[in-house]
């Protein structure tokens, strides 16, 4: 059995939602329990090397867009370029962040 391995990738913003996800754990739970949240959200999207396909299409917010749940707490939003075997994760919304306002860049759906 052959499995296709894309490369996961983090765009700046995802990177930097991880870092705000890690200050809010931080302050309220203390910084191992941040650190051990965070990984276990990174590990997670890395898991999306082997089945890239995962999660729900959100083709109503950007075409090729997909998010995908994680433990209930944060939404993972990424796009699959199949072109390149590639898998951006570009966002992490955490405790019920709008997802939808922050792909559209902070404008609502009116």
């Amino acid at each position: 059995m052959v499995i296709n391995h894309y490369t996961v990738t983090f765009d700046p913003t995802a990177l930097q939602d991880l870092q705000q996800i890690y200050d809010y754990i931080g302050r309220h739970a203390g910084a191992r329990t941040a650190r051990t949240y965070v990984r276990r959200i990174y590990d997670h999207c890395l898991a999306l090397q082997t089945f890239p396909e995962r999660g729900t299409r959100r083709d109503d917010l950007r075409p090729g867009l997909r998010t995908l749940g994680f433990e209930r707490r944060a939404t993972i939003v990424f796009r699959l370029d199949r072109r390149r075997k590639r898998v951006v994760i570009l966002a992490v919304a955490y405790a019920g962040r709008d997802v939808e306002t922050k792909i559209r860049g902070g404008r609502r759906r009116t």
